[in-house]
């Protein structure tokens, strides 16, 4: 598939977890993830470890304490955590996995893009989604831009 294919069938989905939401920075990427998928109809989940809520909802501690199954992931973790969520989806039956980036590593591992790769898990090894759900604000879109031209969005 193509990357904009990817993108499609990614949000095309209903239920999505966001893995990395945090209580103690609500500006972080990965809250503000979850709050443009939530504005936009989706059933989402926040998963952290750490914390029992988040953003005024329940947060679970992983994939296997979601009160229902998920159609995708969105890591918003260290790379090191990325290659155990994973592990989690494909036990979970996860077959998309979203690992934020934008500058820098964010949560892309090789191990991890390696396991998705082996394991059939449609990947989108890099970007945002807020860089392609609608409506995009304008930093998202110059961002996209930029990642587009410099030949850094994934494949």
């Amino acid at each position: 598939m193509t990357l904009q294919e990817k993108i499609n069938d990614f949000l095309a989905q209903e239920k999505i977890a966001v893995a990395g939401v945090t209580r103690s920075r609500p500006n972080e990427a990965a809250n503000a993830i979850y709050r443009k998928l939530k504005g936009a109809g989706y059933t989402v989940y926040a998963l952290n470890p750490n914390t029992e809520t988040v953003e005024g909802d329940t947060c679970y501690p992983d994939l296997a304490h979601l009160p229902e199954a998920v159609d995708g992931v969105v890591a918003v973790t260290a790379p090191q955590q990325t290659e155990k969520l994973v592990q989690d989806c494909a036990a979970a039956g996860v077959r998309r996995v979203w690992m934020h980036r934008a500058f820098g590593p964010g949560s892309v591992s090789a191990a991890a893009v390696t396991f998705c790769r082996e394991n059939h898990i449609t990947l989108i090894a890099g970007a945002c989604p807020m860089m392609y759900l609608a409506p995009v604000d304008i930093g998202h879109k110059c961002i996209r831009w930029f990642l587009g031209v410099t030949n850094k969005l994934p494949d």
